[in-house]
């Protein structure tokens, strides 16, 4: 049976961007609504061709409907007993079947994941164009440079003792990384153990970043913690691509073999575009499963944060990178100093909130323009782009995949610091992990002035050296609801003279959350079984996990829904320019405010609109003029043929 993906058509980089629906599409919207929207779409066409898809059923329901779909003549792929759930090449026909099925409660595209798409194009700005074609070079920051304006050459700190699982396209062993490598399987050829290999070149420079011991180059380009042990899983073939079924395959390996391995944290610098609620998202149910079994999990946002003429826009945040349980991460460019004042969040950096459930996102951000890292031999990426080599054993690449490595290796140090200060207690879960990084972040400004809001920024860049500060003083087997800081630890940070305040911040959901409770008492918060801000993701798919409750010393500011609404089908936020369609041509961005009618894009259902139907958001969540578009109008603002940038991952 010949088996076409309509997910593969609407595919970019991790990087790849969020899919809105026009209002025509939204007509059908509520037909169909076990699939997901492109497996929707196929159905609305009336000749649905075959699909390869993940069925998520009901308890005790997956062996009945094998059963019936190996009898029918379609093809059962995988299993996925972890999230309930089934990979299989089936007809077009039984699509509409399954969502007729009581037992089946999701059927989603076995969607493609990757890191790149078609480097051999530019973008209308370029790489190293900002803007309304203002020159913005990307200058190269060697480690040495960021090791320093994270601050971790000021601690002993290396990531010693933690397991780092890298799902990518693999790790091939360069003598940066022999002594960290600890074992590779190779899920594009069914999960087998292999020698280490890495035929595209991205899963390499993202553990060089995270864990080179830095021998080639002499110590230049040390990683964040090279004295961790790397775990390396290829999910993406030698151009950069792979399907879900086997991302989750392999986070199900993890998780089922994380006390034997040793493994506290997973990267994920890869992702496909968000086509349907995070509550039904495989992708994202895996994640969430891992985080629940007490693994960290760090993935990156996406790299569409901007049009071909650079201009921004929100909505942008790929799957899993709207899991709400994981560390969601945008870049920034450093400028190859050590300096915080000049570091912004990169133009490419995707913004939140997610699309269907509207999480804020990113939760932080942290360097990912030009870094340099090693480079695997003979690597397909750089065959074909042999311009992102530095000389023959490194490469320089930018994006959100390098944002996700570099806090990676941050965590690494973090779980270290804390476990160093707490031998024979209890180790730091996600969520209290995940409070740390935000809590101790350093909130950033644009080139006015101007503070980013946290759907740009989360609550800052990463700060490695306050968040092992503030982890070496918690003490672990503390009681909940006591104070869990040993000693006292002042609220900034200073690296180089430079003295850079945290932010004191948390992101839940859609929430801002402060207070002085927020990371200083060992709090319910912190429980592995608590998704936070999010009781939907819990219901009906996942009834073990719990929504996050409320301290009354909290103080808590919705940065999504806000009190000021405008209601009806146009999406009006503030003076933002907010959505994004990417149907492997086009753009379409939202509107601004004022708009009084007309045909802006309305998303789907959200939570916190009147009918259901339309994404409502508070004009008092931002301020300030949309530096471009000049739309006053109705109508929506076509953007053109978009074109990745060559070295953006």
């Amino acid at each position: 049976m010949y088996v076409r993906s309509l997910c593969l058509r609407t595919v970019l980089a991790v990087v790849a961007a969020v899919l809105l629906p026009s209002s025509a599409a939204l007509a059908g919207e509520k037909d169909h609504s076990k699939l997901d929207r492109e497996l929707r779409a196929e159905v609305r066409s009336g000749h649905p061709s075959a699909q390869r898809v993940i069925i998520q059923v009901r308890s005790g329901a997956r062996e009945a409907l094998e059963r019936a779909l190996v009898a029918h003549g379609d093809v059962i792929v995988a299993e996925h007993p972890s999230i309930g759930a089934l990979t299989a090449e089936v007809h077009g026909e039984d699509l509409a079947a399954l969502d007729r099925d009581p037992n089946v409660l999701a059927v989603s595209c076995d969607a493609d994941v990757t890191v790149t798409s078609d480097f051999g194009y530019q973008q209308v700005n370029g790489r190293g164009q900002g803007k309304g074609g203002k020159s913005r070079p990307a200058v190269p920051t060697a480690p040495d440079v960021l090791r320093e304006t994270l601050g971790v050459d000021q601690k002993p700190y290396a990531g010693a003792g933690i397991g780092i699982s890298i799902l990518d396209s693999g790790i091939f062993p360069v003598r940066d990384l022999d002594t960290q490598l600890r074992g590779f399987w190779d899920f594009t050829r069914n999960g087998i153990p292999s020698f280490p290999y890495d035929d595209y070149g991205h899963g390499t420079h993202v553990a060089g970043l995270i864990a080179s011991s830095g021998v080639q180059s002499k110590g230049v380009y040390q990683g964040i913690a090279p004295r961790a042990r790397l775990f390396g899983f290829k999910v993406l073939d030698r151009n950069g691509h792979g399907r879900t079924s086997d991302v989750i395959r392999a986070l199900d390996f993890v998780v089922a073999n994380r006390h034997f391995l040793g493994i506290d944290v997973i990267n994920l610098s890869l992702g496909h575009p968000i086509f349907e609620s995070a509550a039904t998202d495989p992708l994202v149910r895996a994640v969430e499963r891992a985080v629940r079994a007490g693994v960290v999990v760090v993935v990156a946002v996406g790299n569409v944060g901007s049009d071909k003429n650079g201009n921004e826009g929100y909505g942008g945040i790929t799957s899993p990178g709207n899991s709400p349980s994981a560390i969601s991460v945008g870049a920034t460019d450093a400028h190859a100093t050590v300096n915080h004042a000049d570091d912004n969040v990169a133009w490419f950096s995707s913004r939140g909130p997610a699309w269907y459930d509207g999480f804020a996102k990113p939760d932080v951000v942290a360097p990912g323009t030009a870094l340099i890292s090693d480079a695997a031999p003979k690597a397909n990426l750089f065959k074909q782009y042999p311009s992102l080599l530095v000389g023959r054993d490194f490469a320089s690449l930018s994006g959100t995949s390098m944002a996700a490595a570099v806090t990676t290796g941050v965590v690494a140090d973090v779980l270290e610091a804390n476990r160093t200060a707490n031998e024979g207690k209890p180790f730091l879960t996600p969520n209290a992990l995940k409070a740390i990084l935000q809590y101790t972040a350093v909130s950033l400004a644009d080139s006015t002035g101007s503070r980013y809001d946290v759907l740009t920024q989360g609550t800052g860049e990463v700060n490695a050296l306050g968040a092992e500060a503030l982890a070496a003083a918690i003490d672990t087997a503390m009681p909940v609801g006591q104070s869990w800081t040993a000693y006292g630890v002042a609220r900034s940070t200073t690296i180089s003279g430079e003295t850079l305040l945290w932010s004191q911040n948390i992101v839940w959901g859609t929430f801002l959350v402060s207070g002085a409770d927020v990371v200083w008492t060992n709090s319910p918060l912190f429980a592995r079984n608590v998704v936070w801000g999010s009781a939907s993701i819990c219901e009906p798919i996942d009834p073990v996990c719990d929504n996050i409750v409320w301290g009354t010393s909290i103080s808590v500011a919705d940065v999504v829904w806000g009190a000021n609404v405008v209601w009806g089908s146009n999406v009006v936020w503030g003076s933002k320019a907010v959505g994004l369609l990417i149907d492997g041509k086009n753009v379409v961005w939202g509107m601004v405010a004022g708009v009084d009618g007309g045909d802006n894009i309305v998303w789907g259902t959200l939570a916190g609109a009147d009918d259901g139907d339309n994404i409502v958001w508070g004009t008092d969540v931002l301020s300030g003029a949309l530096r471009s578009s000049g739309v006053d109008s109705g109508d929506n603002i076509v953007w053109g043929t978009l074109r990745l940038v060559k070295g953006i991952f």
